[in-house]
């Protein structure tokens, strides 16, 4: 991303350009932060919130794309970068909720079977 801004026009590297710097940057930086949580609902917040720039950066390149400052090939391979990233974020999200709900299941089953009168 920092190559494909660094020929926007001057005005543009410090808005446009930088919002869509720091949406690149986030997606990896939350993924990387809520991994390094010892909660699995934590690091599903932080990669729900990577999903989120991610959603950011695609509309992004499709405005630098109508506002000419990048080529619709370039549109397109980055656009294509994402929805890869995308599905790779979505796969992680449901790996997560699938290992979160089973937590809950487990801390559930363990509790009841400590209230509940023994069968007789």
């Amino acid at each position: 991303m920092y190559r494909t801004t660094s020929t926007f026009p001057r005005e543009e590297r410090y808005s446009l350009g930088d919002q869509l710097r720091r949406a690149a940057v986030w997606i990896p930086s939350n993924i990387s932060e809520g991994h390094g949580r010892s909660r699995t609902g934590d690091y599903l917040r932080h990669v729900s919130i990577a999903a989120g720039s991610l959603s950011q950066l695609e509309t992004q390149i499709q405005i630098a794309c109508r506002l000419d400052y990048i080529t619709d090939a370039d549109q397109t391979r980055l656009l294509d970068s994402c929805a890869g990233i995308a599905r790779m974020l979505a796969g992680l999200i449901r790996s997560l909720r699938r290992r979160l709900g089973s937590k809950q299941t487990a801390a559930v089953g363990s509790l009841d079977s400590e209230t509940l009168p023994p069968d007789s």
